[in-house]
């Protein structure tokens, strides 16, 4: 399992910022070759299911995360989610924190663990640098596009 952090500061406010990251279907918008399904009603809350369906044709496979916790930013308290993966291909989680700074800005945290089932830990410095490469990407086109 590998373990990878992205983080940044963004002229947003913390609610801005948290809203955009947590947007679950947009993720789909800005991950290549990637599809969003939520599959509870919303609004997002423990418990809450989605599937991010990834890669073309054959070599597509689901990656299903459920929200196992839940704190949306409120006074000065950051918002803070965490995200199982309990996919048949990936596996681990995700945590993602929002705190809001000075001056209308905010400092946006995103830790996960991961893991590929079946691939050799050979390949986990591979798997690192391109994990945080992506969602690095990711996360920059989800905090630009309202």
């Amino acid at each position: 399992m590998v373990v990878f952090q992205v983080e940044r500061t963004v002229p947003l406010s913390g609610e801005d910022a948290w809203g955009r990251l947590t947007q679950w279907s947009r993720h789909g918008d800005v991950v290549p070759f990637t599809r969003i399904r939520v599959l509870t009603p919303p609004p997002t809350r423990e418990g809450t299911v989605f599937v991010a369906r990834s890669g073309i044709g054959p070599l597509a496979f689901d990656d299903r995360m459920e929200v196992a916790g839940w704190q949306p930013p409120a006074d000065d308290e950051p918002g803070r989610c965490r995200l199982e993966k309990r996919g048949r291909v990936v596996l681990g989680w995700a945590e993602i924190e929002v705190r809001a700074l000075p001056g209308g800005r905010a400092r946006v945290n995103w830790r996960e663990a991961l893991r590929v089932r079946f691939l050799p830990s050979f390949f986990d410095p591979l798997l690192k640098a391109s994990a945080r490469s992506v969602f690095g990407r990711a996360v920059d086109r989800l905090l630009r596009t309202p």
